[in-house]
């Protein structure tokens, strides 16, 4: 029997549900667990509006040269609204890929996402695809 309240379970079910058909490309079936009014905030990036904007970036996923994984390492919720994530997102393009810390917050409206908005440091980031570039490269 779990000790989380069963708000907050739906909420990080949500979450995770949300990230594992990002993960299996399946972008309709993710969106189908957040709001119209969706917005998608990213560390410095201009927001991305709408579920229609957001679809259209996340459908780029669907490229066989491209791809998304994440480990997420931990996950907790604040009450039914809120999913906070600490993970590693791996970005794929062609036989590069790299591995970033992210830092995530969800906001839930009736059990729908209207606001994704991830952290990350730009230095974590060059430095996994600094990394990512030389692992494609290097001989095996």
């Amino acid at each position: 029997m779990s000790d989380i309240p069963e708000l907050q379970q739906d909420a990080v079910t949500t979450v995770r549900e949300f990230f594992a058909a990002l993960e299996m490309k399946i972008i309709d079936e993710a969106l189908d667990l957040a709001d119209p009014g969706l917005v998608w905030k990213n560390t410095s990036l201009p927001d991305v509006r709408g579920l229609d904007r957001v679809r259209w970036v996340l459908k780029q996923l669907q490229n066989p040269r491209f791809g998304f994984r994440v480990d997420i390492h931990h996950i907790a919720a604040d009450g039914e609204n809120v999913v906070l994530t600490e993970r590693t997102d791996y970005l794929r393009f062609g036989p590069v890929e790299i591995a970033f810390w992210v830092c995530g917050t969800f906001e839930l409206k009736d059990g729908r996402i209207v606001l994704w908005h991830d952290h990350f440091s730009w230095e974590n980031f060059l430095r996994g695809s600094v990394l990512g570039v030389f692992r494609a490269i290097r001989p095996r």
